[in-house]
């Protein structure tokens, strides 16, 4: 059976440009259930490697992003804190597309209309590569954590927790 041809996102071409290595990975979408936990079945990847992006505004600094593990929600008090900010919360859905230009379930640290402060969870540290989107539904980029945090200048830290 032939492989089908992947369709080069924006978030790929801009790592091609810096030659930066990584992987695309197709996954069957579920109109309802864009959640990570169904993203990473559908890999086959533990939900640990799995990170989803999130946009949120803060009082001082405006739009940040944060990259969180698919298991995890975004702190928001330990989000402001590492943002210099006094409070931040999540950007309301109807506002990610005209913020970022992608939507919710494709929603990508790489390539977004303007660079935003971005903070990624520790935990990609212990990985080799983790997932995030690749700026598309049904398609995600498999990248290790260091390349990522260059491309992107992301600050690491301590930015969410475990979901209930």
């Amino acid at each position: 059976m032939a492989k089908q041809k992947i369709e080069k996102t924006n978030a790929a071409r801009l790592l091609d440009r810096a030659k930066i290595k990584y992987e695309l990975i197709p996954y069957m979408v579920d109109e309802q259930n864009l959640a990570a936990t169904h993203v990473a079945e559908q890999l086959g990847e533990d939900i640990a490697t799995v990170f989803k992006t999130l946009v949120l505004v803060g009082d001082k600094t405006g739009h940040i992003v944060c990259v969180v593990p698919g298991n995890h929600e975004v702190d928001l008090k330990a989000a402001a804190r590492v943002s210099g900010n006094k409070w931040v919360e999540i950007i309301p859905m109807k506002e990610l597309l005209a913020t970022t230009g992608y939507i919710r379930g494709g929603c990508t640290p790489i390539g977004m209309k303007k660079r935003f402060p971005t903070y990624i969870h520790s935990t990609c540290l212990e990985h080799d590569a983790i997932y995030i989107s690749a700026g598309v539904r049904g398609l995600q980029i498999r990248i290790a954590p260091a390349d990522l945090i260059k491309f992107v200048g992301a600050t690491v830290g301590e930015i969410s927790q475990m979901m209930g």
